[in-house]
């Protein structure tokens, strides 16, 4: 899999030392496990719980923190990847998928809740943020959201975390 990410930080000195590593890992799982061969780039930011709640409030109008956003590039629809649909760089032919955000001070509190490791959390929410750079979708309880819950499972039994 070619996948390149552009991993920035909203701050100097904030970050893990394997986040770009963890990060790369589960996109690369997630891509794999959505029988996408193109070759891709996804940006990343890596914040804190202030900078996360100035994207939410600004992009989405909610008011508070959250864990990850997700700004797709491209309209597909979930389980039917097409490169052929998608923004794609004419220089390097990459397909750009879009951009996350990770707030790694709630990456570090969800591990601690939930009872697992930091890095465990990290690569969750990649995996639901990269399957929302492809379409997928859970604004409701109903099938999508299931449906996007098993893909998860599914790509972090994989990633064996």
């Amino acid at each position: 899999m070619d996948v390149k990410i552009m991993l920035g930080r909203a701050r100097p000195g904030l970050g893990h030392n394997e986040a770009r590593r963890l990060i790369l890992r589960a996109i690369n799982a997630a891509l794999r496990a959505e029988g996408v061969d193109a070759p891709c780039e996804v940006s990343v930011l890596l914040t804190d719980n202030e900078g996360i709640h100035e994207l939410n409030r600004d992009y989405r109008g909610v008011d508070r923190p959250t864990d990850v956003l997700s700004f797709p590039a491209n309209e597909l629809t979930p389980g039917q990847f097409d490169a052929a649909l998608c923004e794609t760089d004419p220089e390097t032919g990459r397909v750009f998928l879009g951009d996350m955000a990770i707030s790694l001070e709630k990456c570090e509190a969800q591990a601690a809740e939930y009872g697992h490791s930091f890095e465990r959390e990290l690569m969750y929410l990649t995996v639901h943020s990269t399957l929302h750079l492809l379409g997928y979708d859970h604004v409701d309880e109903g099938e999508m959201k299931r449906q996007m819950r098993g893909r998860e499972d599914l790509i972090m039994a994989g990633l064996g975390v």
